[in-house]
């Protein structure tokens, strides 16, 4: 009987214990959208940032893309949600003016610590009324895929991609197949605006042919130009005049290319982990063909935020969590499993001459970051501007009056 209560009174202490380690514990909850290899990777840094941070533990979860930001303004309100957010850099404004955000908190993450460790074009996305509001682990530019296979049995040399837009087009009329009513059956270049279409009409095309989307300032629309204007009539007369690629074409660029059935397709660095992976698929990737002399290309970035109303041990915590994803190990690590770049130059260009991969950072030189005021409405309005001309044959140049009009009442209202 003595020993029953000697183990009865130890395993009090037991339990004792294990509920203070409880209690000493901070959770943080992490949220994300589900993409299959960013879940898994994330799930293998939570374990490792717990290990280095016993006290802390994080939760992590992950919602659909189609519903994800629905599912943040409906536990924004209630304090629900996240403590820290994963979030595509573009939907930053509208978090931060429906207050779902706080500012990042200083001197964590002051102005220094972002021009040390990040490339230029991410402050830029960050920075809203001098404040910083996210930390990417990686960012992502575009680049020219190709279809090696598909270049040989047409005659192409598979090793030289097209370098200019006139070497485009040419290919892509050389790739193109049809069948015997005029259809188009093999795609030589992949033209759906709702893809990479839009940003690259956005913040290549339109640059490329001497015009500039927005003004400095974010605030007024300057793409209605004379040199606009051929920019989206270059685009639209691809699909209208040469048939080589059309929106309908199939119900996306990525699994065009990915069936082999796209020749050329425009997409970014993240693509690069899902095409290794696909066997029989002999592909390569450049840089964006140029125009006149002048590349201009496109760069984004997930990043991580802190939501609104988190503070104490748990705001400690998300910073710490935070800084963590940011590290370079991480986003060398994140760079291998899920084809996205190093956010930081210094570790971005150890991997300059790797193949697949020394491309995109290339385009990083001399890429533009669009800063939205309202991501999704933006890309819509671009993607009808494109159908407008298409399917309701209107002019490029009404098209792109339409748009501007359209966009420029949007900014308005934002930044009044």
């Amino acid at each position: 009987m003595k020993n029953v209560f000697i183990l009865l009174f130890l395993f009090c202490i037991l339990i004792t214990a294990c509920d203070k380690d409880t209690a000493n514990t901070i959770t943080v909850s992490y949220w994300q959208y589900f993409h299959q290899t960013k879940v898994e990777i994330i799930d293998e840094l939570i374990m490792e940032f717990e290990k280095l941070n016993p006290g802390i533990k994080v939760e992590h979860v992950h919602f659909p893309y189609e519903s994800y930001n629905q599912k943040v303004a409906a536990t924004a309100a209630s304090g629900t949600g996240p403590d820290v957010i994963n979030l595509f850099y573009g939907w930053l404004p509208l978090y931060i003016k429906e207050g779902y955000l706080q500012p990042l908190p200083q001197p964590e993450f002051d102005s220094n610590y972002f021009e040390d460790n990040f490339f230029p074009f991410v402050r830029k996305g960050v920075l809203f009324n001098e404040k910083y509001f996210a930390v990417p682990v990686a960012v992502s530019t575009r680049g020219l895929f190709w279809n090696k296979k598909l270049f040989r049995e047409a005659g192409l040399d598979p090793d030289s991609p097209p370098k200019t837009l006139d070497e485009l087009l040419n290919f892509a009329k050389i790739l193109s197949k049809y069948d015997k009513q005029g259809n188009l059956i093999l795609s030589g270049l992949g033209l759906m605006p709702s893809n990479q279409g839009h940003s690259w009409i956005r913040e290549a095309l339109i640059r490329q042919f001497g015009a500039t989307p927005y003004s400095d300032d974010n605030k007024r629309v300057t793409y209605n130009t004379p040199q606009g204007i051929e920019a989206l009539k270059w685009y639209t007369d691809r699909i209208i005049i040469d048939n080589v690629g059309a929106p309908g074409f199939i119900s996306d660029d990525v699994a065009g290319f990915r069936n082999q059935l796209i020749a050329m397709h425009i997409d970014g660095s993240q693509r690069v982990a899902i095409f290794n992976n696909i066997e029989g698929l002999e592909w390569g990737v450049t840089e964006l063909p140029a125009h006149n002399g002048v590349k201009s290309n496109y760069a984004s970035f997930w990043a991580n935020s802190i939501s609104a109303g988190v503070q104490g041990d748990k705001l400690d915590a998300s910073i710490k969590f935070i800084k963590f994803l940011a590290s370079a190990d991480v986003q060398v690590k994140w760079l291998e499993k899920v084809g996205e770049l190093p956010a930081s130059p210094q570790t971005a260009m150890l991997f300059i001459n790797l193949p697949n991969v020394g491309e995109f950072l290339k385009g990083l030189e001399y890429a533009h970051t669009t800063v939205f005021a309202d991501e999704t409405a933006q890309r819509e309005i671009f993607m009808n501007m494109v159908d407008r001309v298409v399917l309701d044959k209107i002019t490029p140049a009404a098209a792109i009056r339409e748009a501007e009009e359209k966009e420029q009442k949007l900014l308005d209202n934002f930044w009044n």
